[in-house]
């Protein structure tokens, strides 16, 4: 295996820990929710046994929230499914607007403690691309994680894809408040590996505050002109 290999993996190895790491967190919440209004119907059907009262608005709220938590768990394990399913194929027909979709969802818990909120902007038509998605994944992950550490405070990331004269470009719009400190090795070896892996390019552009990731429409044509 050779070094930009090894790079690869080992980005891939982290997002693919971190994201696991923060989905069995949220499952964590969910299961927390779930037992402490269980423990309220407990509670209330000892009163009811004593022959007490129960008020059955409050059975209905408290059915609610675990159906509420119970449609929250089952997103977050299609999202689970979805990151993990994205490793059984090297090339693939994506749809960038629902995986900018999924990247911001499968980062929304991580993002909002950092203040960050990813939005995807949609197109009418997004275009597809036939590419690696668990290696387009973590290209999107690192851009994403860039954004964490340096965009500031309360800031909106718009996230878009437009097509050019190749394939598409990816734009992460909204780089930097006022005093943000930005990160002078962004972006470095492991996403120069990663954009040459998937046949694209990485740029930042600091002056018009956006990074774009450019991809070829078909990364298994563009590996056979290389």
């Amino acid at each position: 295996m050779n070094n930009t290999w090894k790079v690869i993996n080992e980005a891939g190895l982290q997002f693919f820990g971190k994201m696991n790491a923060s989905i069995s967190h949220e499952i964590k919440n969910v299961l927390a929710i779930v037992n402490e209004s269980a423990g309220l119907l407990e509670d209330l059907t000892g009163m009811a046994e004593q022959g007490m009262p129960v008020d059955s608005a409050k059975l209905r709220s408290i059915a609610g929230k675990i159906q509420k938590q119970v449609r929250r768990a089952d997103l977050i394990v299609k999202n689970m499914n979805t990151l993990a399913h994205s490793i059984d194929e090297q090339e693939k027909k994506i749809d960038t607007g629902e995986l900018l979709a999924f990247m911001a969802a499968l980062s929304k818990r991580l993002a909002s403690m950092q203040g960050i909120t990813f939005e995807p902007v949609m197109s009418e038509n997004p275009p597809e691309i036939i590419t690696n998605p668990f290696l387009l994944e973590t290209m999107l992950w690192r851009c994403m994680d860039f954004f964490m550490c340096t965009a500031g405070a309360e800031k909106t990331i718009e996230v878009s894809v437009a097509a050019n004269d190749q394939g598409i470009d990816i734009h992460f719009t909204g780089l930097q408040e006022p005093g943000v400190k930005q990160d002078p090795s962004f972006p470095g070896e492991m996403e120069h590996a990663l954009a040459s892996a998937l046949c694209g390019k990485i740029e930042l552009n600091e002056g018009a505050k956006k990074i774009t990731l450019s991809l070829p429409l078909t990364i298994h044509e563009a590996e056979q002109v290389r």
